[in-house]
């Protein structure tokens, strides 16, 4: 029986909210599971503790067992320290996209304009 760990989801519409579990891989994704072992709340703040709740010794437990995470729990227990850091085909995918660039350069002359008269009436 292939295990995997991924997120089965719940909540209502664009309100999601996902359980970490540990299931066969040919059940559906928001089917029967063997064991819920966390939650993932997307809705919360990325620096949140709430946002990502996991029982590690049992995804060890399942990891042991052979249970493969699937590519979003497995960023999750890289970055709990369960697992070590895959390098990703995509590199470039998480960079910034060209409207950002654009946005950051913007503010980044505005903050300086902002600053320079400030610079050469201090020194005058």
């Amino acid at each position: 029986m292939a295990m995997k760990i991924r997120l089965a989801r719940g909540g209502s519409k664009k309100r999601p909210h996902y359980a970490i579990v540990a299931s066969d891989s040919r059940m559906p994704r928001d089917g029967r599971f063997l064991e819920k072992l966390g939650v993932y709340n997307p809705l919360l703040p990325k620096d949140s503790e709430e946002r990502i709740k996991m029982d590690l010794e049992r995804v060890q437990y399942w990891l042991g067992q052979g249970a493969q995470p699937t590519d979003r729990v497995a960023r999750f227990l890289e970055a709990a320290g369960v697992k070590e850091k895959a390098e990703r085909k995509n590199l470039k995918k998480g960079e910034p996209g060209k409207a950002a660039k654009e946005r950051a350069e913007k503010r980044a002359a505005r903050e300086a304009a902002a600053n320079a008269p400030a610079e050469e009436a201090a020194s005058e």
